[in-house]
């Protein structure tokens, strides 16, 4: 009897082993892999069970959650939408995350190992944490200015805050609600079909993630190599430029929009936006500089992001002479997001010195208390600080008496660059209009807000386009919503 006894408790070990080992086996070597099984729910479960943390913009969220007392519980909700969707991004239970809700996903769904109250505590316990908020930089007033500057207009807006690299403001129009998004229904898939088939594309984020010919806009870049380089040292010294330049090697001819072009001075060649001026000009740095100059501005670099990725801008680096000239005043190859058009302004206005934008200040625990801060920004170099000053100067005459005087301020110091950007094949699209600026309040130290603004209105007369008539009044609007504050 006792011989029985004992081999039924070796069995009884054997099978309570085997349910040890096969235990082990699913839940350790097979958890990853079941885990991203399409058949498992409970990892989708599990994130809509609480509500998601919130996106503060001025110390007030601009999203929230609601409870739908389904199995995915808590849906996303936005309050004004359609304004800040280019930064939002949505969050979507069929569709996934996009910009901050995708970039700051594990702070917001409570994932992120620091909101747990001990190291691996989360992956003991198999929990996550309450959700945390991300701060943005945003300007409220200035995003609503942006805002309402695009109505009814295809275009974007960026502004950055010069010394710091913070984002102020960042709006594509037109934009959509991301709310129609957020649940798991019919709704839902038919409001992404709609979105996606819409030619006007409502979800692009043409500030971060279209490039566009920058044109006049790039002659602050142009004019920085110059100077930079020492080909032009006086301003106001006639130049040799013709009224009409043929393209080195080429019998293509170059006009100007304005008048009286043959021979002026750099600085009025800026106020007035002489294209032959400039594109001698860039021929006369030569492949090299321009590049160099280009470079320490932010073009060619594919790794900027705000946290989330922003389409690189260009400048070609293989040019002959003619395509040099034309690259000079930001036609041919060169392209440029109105980001980082902001990025130029924010140089100028900043002594020459650039700061890598940002657009999160900060994220939080449920309670308040501080996860992490943005730190500081790296500093880059764009142009000595003596040609900063005399673009200042340059950019100052063009809204006080040039192409810009939309954009002036009472009271304030304000600077500014015109351009209408060409495009199309043999430049048959209506053209781009853009504008770039700087603002410095009467009481400020140091200008406080940089912008760039780009509208491509295809309603409009073609002859009616220009940076100074439709971008100007928006940056106006922009950096006195700054200035304000």
């Amino acid at each position: 009897m006792t011989r029985h006894i004992q081999h039924a408790a070796v069995f009884c070990a054997l099978l309570l082993i085997a349910l040890l080992l096969n235990a082990t086996r699913v839940q350790v070597l097979q958890a990853e892999s079941l885990d991203g099984n399409a058949a498992n729910r409970r990892p989708d479960i599990a994130r809509y069970a609480q509500p998601r943390g919130d996106i503060l913009v001025g110390g007030r969220p601009v999203t929230g959650s609601r409870d739908t007392g389904e199995q995915l519980r808590y849906e996303r909700t936005y309050s004004d939408g359609p304004l800040y969707a280019p930064v939002t991004g949505f969050s979507s239970q069929l569709y996934g995350t996009a910009f901050l809700e995708h970039t700051e996903d594990p702070v917001l769904s409570g994932t992120d190992p620091l909101l747990a109250p001990f190291p691996l505590w989360n992956d003991f316990t198999r929990s996550r944490s309450q959700g945390g908020d991300v701060v943005t930089t945003l300007n409220p007033a200035a995003q609503r200015a942006a805002f309402r500057g695009l109505a009814g207009r295809k275009g974007a807006v960026a502004a950055l805050e010069p010394s710091t690299g913070r984002i102020l403001a960042l709006v594509s129009a037109p934009s959509y609600d991301p709310g129609v998004l957020s649940g798991n229904g019919a709704a839902v898939a038919r409001s992404w079909a709609r979105l996606n088939a819409d030619p006007d594309k409502p979800m692009l984020n043409r500030a971060v993630g279209q490039t566009y010919p920058p044109g006049s806009t790039f002659k602050v870049v142009t004019a920085a190599a110059a100077l930079d380089a020492g080909v032009v040292r006086d301003l106001d010294a006639p130049t040799d430029a013709p009224d009409r330049y043929t393209l080195p090697g080429t019998s293509t001819a170059l006009t100007n929009e304005s008048r009286g072009c043959a021979e002026v001075s750099v600085r009025d060649a800026f106020t007035f936006s002489c294209n032959t001026v400039f594109a001698k000009l860039g021929v006369e740095v030569g492949v090299a500089d321009m590049t160099a100059t280009a470079h320490a501005f932010g073009f060619n670099d594919g790794d900027l992001g705000v946290p989330f990725p922003v389409a690189r801008s260009t400048f070609d680096t293989s040019l002959d002479r003619a395509q040099l000239a034309l690259s000079s005043l930001g036609q041919y190859n060169t392209r440029a997001t109105p980001l980082q058009m902001a990025m130029v302004a924010a140089a100028v206005a900043n002594g020459g010195q650039l700061r890598r934008p940002y657009l999160v200040e900060r994220t939080l625990r449920a309670g308040g208390a501080t996860l992490m801060t943005a730190g500081s920004r790296p500093v880059r170099q764009a142009m000595y600080p003596s040609t900063a000053v005399r673009l200042r100067a340059l950019m100052r005459d063009v809204v006080e008496r040039g192409t810009g005087t939309n954009a002036a301020i009472r009271g304030a110091v304000v600077g500014g660059k015109t351009g209408t950007a060409q495009h199309g094949l043999g430049n048959s699209g209506i053209p781009y209009a853009w504008f770039v600026s700087w603002a410095q309040g009467r009481d400020d130290l140091e200008p406080r807000v940089a912008v760039a603004v780009v509208v491509e209105d295809a309603d409009a007369d073609r002859g009616e386009i220009s940076g100074g008539g439709d971008a100007a009044p928006i940056a106006r609007a922009v950096m006195k919503a700054v200035l304000d504050s």
